[in-house]
């Protein structure tokens, strides 16, 4: 396991320092119903840890890009880290923005998953970087993973490929995190493979509804034919604007859909978010009173808690 210094990071230009006042202003008011428009309902404290693992295998997964995959997979995993956990986030799309979000130049390294799962003398470990978050590592992508899809078609057993990958370090993390490309084709086959269950992000507006029932379909046929354990873990609505009548339609119809898979977390739209990727910092650590961290731990809760109740 390697850890990358700041000194090595290849994003340099930072913004300016959130301020008090700046976080005050993201904050939205209080009231009875939530951005879903139903009742906010009590999301307990999640439960301490006497040790950890195995760990919970989680897809981000929507083959719609600009959905907010990338960003949710990094302030999850921050966020679940401040209740103990200690998570694995996996960067599995060729852009790598993941471990660009990080403020990792992947591009730089000599091993990323690409590595794990072509050679099988290279391991999960060998491949995982610290990160700047404590309890929370990466293991990085660039664009060699692009190869990947056309040198596995040969593969026997092809589809199981991140499984088998995965399957060293399952013990030492509590999650992991698996942040998909925007597509259906076999890496993303192979996240769901993976996978415990799937976290979908969600813009909301109206072409992001259309892909969902696709995207559905393919959970359904991972699960008959792969994976038989695959949930769907929940629905997250992203780049919220309470203020357009549009915004609220579209999460009135997502809520109507899928009723109680959908999470009552909500991730607004705010300048933060492209503000931390040029950071290379989640939004916990580089906006921490703003009103995203805060729907993030609040989403964090909402996780383990479905967690907590699956388990019962």
């Amino acid at each position: 396991m390697s850890t990358m210094h700041p000194s090595e990071r290849e994003l340099s230009l930072a913004p300016r320092a959130a301020s008090d006042e700046d976080e005050a202003l993201d904050d939205s008011p209080n009231g009875s119903l939530g951005p879903t428009g139903r009742p906010k309902r009590h999301i307990p404290e999640p439960p301490l840890l006497n040790g950890h693992g195995p760990a919970k295998v989680l897809a981000l997964c929507n083959q719609k890009g600009g959905v907010g995959k990338t960003t949710s997979t990094i302030n999850l995993g921050a966020a679940l880290t401040e209740f103990g956990r200690r998570v694995l986030i996996v960067d599995f799309d060729p852009q790598g923005a993941l471990s660009v979000g990080l403020g990792i130049p992947a591009h730089q390294l000599e091993r990323t998953i690409y590595n794990v799962i072509i050679d099988r003398s290279v391991t999960a470990s060998d491949a995982v970087i610290r990160t700047g978050v404590e309890n929370m590592d990466l293991l990085p992508s660039n664009i060699d993973l692009s190869a990947a899809e056309v040198q596995l078609v040969a593969e026997v057993g092809r589809e199981h490929t991140l499984v088998r990958a995965l399957r060293p370090v399952i013990d030492y993390y509590d999650y992991i995190l698996i942040d998909c490309q925007p597509s259906l084709g076999l890496l993303t086959v192979n996240a769901l493979a993976a996978a415990d269950g799937v976290l979908i992000p969600l813009e909301c507006e109206f072409f992001s509804l259309r892909g969902v029932a696709l995207l559905i379909d393919t959970i359904e046929k991972v699960r008959e034919r792969l994976n038989p354990k695959l949930e769907i873990t929940g629905i997250l609505a992203t780049m919220f604007d309470p203020r357009t009548l549009h915004s609220r339609e579209v999460i009135a119809r997502v809520v109507e859909r899928f009723e109680d898979i959908v999470f009552d977390s909500v991730i607004n739209r705010t300048v933060r978010f492209p503000e931390t990727t040029v950071a290379g910092a989640p939004i916990t650590v580089w906006a921490p009173r703003s009103a995203g961290a805060k729907a993030y731990r609040q989403l964090a809760r909402e996780v383990i808690a479905r967690e907590v109740a699956m388990a019962r």
